[in-house]
């Protein structure tokens, strides 16, 4: 999956651009890697948005650098404590050719054996580390769990494989498991100890 973003380059001096670019709805950026140096731009912080949300972070977003189209990747990204807006995007140029390694969310699908019998569901991984050319890469990873039935347990050795992506993470890494659903405090007797009452007699 590609899509277009406009980018503009940027100066990095002085410190307070920064802000200047904030307020007026633009949000500083880097990119670096494949076959370019660092260069500092500026991106509209709504179309950024509109774009990681309709296309997710692991999209191929490609732009325009000194007259060049780049591809890159979202590498990192800093939000404001207070208000999780977008201060500062890193993207890594990636050649569409070669493999690299991502994030990607795992979504549980289904309802398993197990849990309609009471059992419970326990997810245990929420992310994998996930490896192919930059225009496979998935953002999610799809788990079924249908036939786990209680006390059973997927891992990644347990998923089939991918025709598109690679999983990198440990094969021994659990992801889910079913598990019994805790009973409420037993009481040590059938019948609940009568308290005693202080000054009362008793025979």
């Amino acid at each position: 999956m590609s899509v277009s973003l406009e980018v503009k380059e940027r100066a990095v001096r002085p410190r307070s651009l920064r802000n200047q670019l904030r307020h007026s709805g633009q949000v500083p950026a880097v990119v670096y890697g494949f076959e370019m140096e660092s260069t500092p731009v500026s991106v509209d912080e709504k179309e950024l948005t509109k774009v990681l949300r309709d296309n997710g972070v692991n999209a191929v977003i490609t732009m325009s650098i000194g007259g060049k189209k780049i591809n890159t990747l979202m590498s990192k990204a800093q939000l404001d404590t207070f208000t999780n807006k977008i201060k500062h995007v890193e993207f890594l140029a990636v050649n569409m050719k070669e493999a690299t390694e991502v994030e990607a969310e795992i979504v549980l699908v289904g309802e398993s054996e197990g849990v309609k019998a009471g059992g419970v569901l326990a997810q245990n991984l929420y992310n994998v580390l996930v490896s192919a050319t930059p225009d496979k890469l998935p953002e999610r990873v799809e788990v079924d769990i249908t036939k786990l039935a209680i006390g059973d347990a997927i891992t990644i050795a347990d998923l089939p494989k991918a025709k598109d992506y690679d999983i990198i993470t440990d094969s021994e890494e659990q992801i889910a498991a079913i598990v019994e659903a805790q009973s409420g405090v037993e009481e040590s007797s059938d019948e609940a100890a009568e308290p005693t009452v202080i000054g009362e007699k008793t025979e």
